[in-house]
Order: C-alpha cells, then structure tokens, then sequence
C-alpha cells in the first residue's frame, strides 16, 4: 500500500499534468505518507480476497479509497473545522506547511482519487469502474462524509437525539468504511446478495470504529493515540458515548462485533483476516 501510494504521490507529472508543484506535492504527502492504519484500503483489500481477487489492481482500486480518507483528515483538521496540531503523532498539514497549501493537498488529494479508480487495471470493464467513481462520490460528498462533517459542526453546543447522532455519524465515518467493504466485492464480482452482506458488515464496521474513536477520546491520553483528546466534550460534539456513557457504548461494541462474527460466518476461514479487523476496530487503543 505504501509502495503504491509513494508511487502515485511522485513527482514527475502524468499526460495531461503540466507540472507537480513541489510544494503542493510535499504537502499532499505529509497528508497521506505519515503513517496511520490503511484500514479503509485493507478492508478493500480483503473483501475482495474473500470472492477470490488479489491482483494489483485491487491496490490501485484501494489506495483510491485511501487518499480520499487522507483528504478528508487534512480539512478536517484545519482551523475552520476541528482545530487539530497533531494527527499521528506528527504535526498537521496546515501546521507543517499553512492553510492554503492544507486546503489545496486536499482538493487535489481528493481529484486524484477519481483519477485513479478510472485506471482499466482496477476492473476491465469501464461499467463497473463508473460504478464504482459514482458510489466513491456519493460516500464522500453531501450525502455521505462531507454532509457528515456538515452535521457534526451544526450539532456543537446543541443537544441532539440518538437518532441525530446515529444519521452524522453514519455520514462522517460510516459513509467510506461502508463503501471500502461494497468495492471489494463489486470489483471481484460478489453476487449481490454477497454484496448486501459485506455491505452490512461496513455498516456496522462504520459505527463500531466511531464509537471506539469516541471512547479514545474521552478515555486515552494524546501519546496514546497521536492526536489530542477531549476535545469532543471541550468542543460540545454530539457523540454516543456523550449520551451513554462508556459502560453501555462497551455493551454496544460488543453487540457490533457479535453480528459483524455471524455476517462473516458463512465464509469460514476465507474471513479470518476480515474478523481480525472487527475485533481490532472495537479494541483498538490507538
């Protein structure tokens, strides 16, 4: 995944570019080569492995996911939206270089993404890749991440219901990780019916990881997880964990994790790799 990231992130320029700014350049590689956990392309990854593909175009097809997870990190975490100094233990874009250049990495994190799903390696046929760039966008714009974030700033200093929060969250982190599982197994040419299922298990992977990443916040110290903490309560967010407290947010990880074990049942073995990831998602310290 690194190898291939690297790759993209070059900097001679490809047919149709002109040139690769090197200070832009820097700045989107700040953005995406810092490390972090690629769970949004191994879930690509592995979905597809579980109907049998694993050629290299699944990592094109995945590090296309990928930069636009690092996109949406490099805004989220300027001035405007969450206020962020450190992400993986490193300083944020803005903060290793200024907001514009944060805001243009982003922009130009997120075009490449398009660029790359588009490649013929990542399906032969061009339907599927249309397909694919179509619910790419529709899980990172108004109706997926973007409005996600929308809603998460409308909902500071505000009380809002199970149900509100539940919709953002759905949005703002659920929307790409549901995608990451329905485009492994749309790319190796799942039965729909397999892909309703996996499509489920993003879902609920989706949920689990924003509840874990609620917990952290409230529970674990910013050595830990390379990022500040507190800040959801200091910034008067709208989380679950905020509404239940952590004893029944743990009782509720471990329901996700129960029904993510019976989705992947069916598979056996071939899904040993995708239940690891559950059980990492809710017990993650970082």
């Amino acid at each position: 995944m690194e190898t291939v990231l690297d790759r993209l992130l070059s900097a001679p320029p490809l047919t149709g570019e002109s040139l690769r700014p090197p200070r832009l350049l820097a700045a989107m590689r700040h953005g995406a080569l810092n490390g972090g956990k690629r769970l949004r392309p191994v879930l690509v990854l592995e979905t597809a492995r579980l109907f049998g593909r694993t050629d290299p175009g699944m990592l094109q097809a995945a590090c296309a996911v990928e930069l636009v997870h690092c996109y949406s990190l490099v805004h989220d975490d300027l001035p405007a939206m969450d206020d962020d100094d450190l992400r993986r233990g490193q300083p944020t874009v803005h903060k290793a270089y200024d907001e514009a250049a944060a805001i243009l990495a982003g922009d130009a994190l997120l075009t490449m993404a398009f660029d790359v799903i588009c490649e013929e390696t990542v399906h032969p046929d061009p339907a599927v890749r249309l397909r694919l760039c179509r619910e790419l966008s529709r899980a990172a714009g108004i109706g997926g991440m973007a409005g996600g974030q929308m809603l998460d700033l409308d909902s500071e200093h505000r009380d809002r219901s199970e149900r509100d929060i539940r919709q953002l969250q759905s949005m703002k982190t659920g929307a790409l990780l549901r995608h990451a599982c329905r485009a492994g197994a749309i790319l190796a040419d799942a039965s729909q019916a397999d892909i309703d299922r996996l499509t489920r298990f993003g879902e609920l992977t989706g949920l689990a990881f924003q509840l874990a990443d609620d917990l952290l916040d409230v529970e674990a110290s910013p050595e830990t997880v390379g990022k500040a903490t507190g800040k959801d309560a200091e910034a008067g967010k709208a989380t679950l964990v905020g509404l239940w407290g952590t004893g029944k947010t743990r009782q509720e990880l471990g329901r996700l994790l129960q029904e993510a074990e019976t989705l992947l049942a069916p598979y056996g073995p071939k899904a040993d790799t995708l239940t690891a990831l559950a059980g990492y998602i809710v017990n993650r310290t970082n």
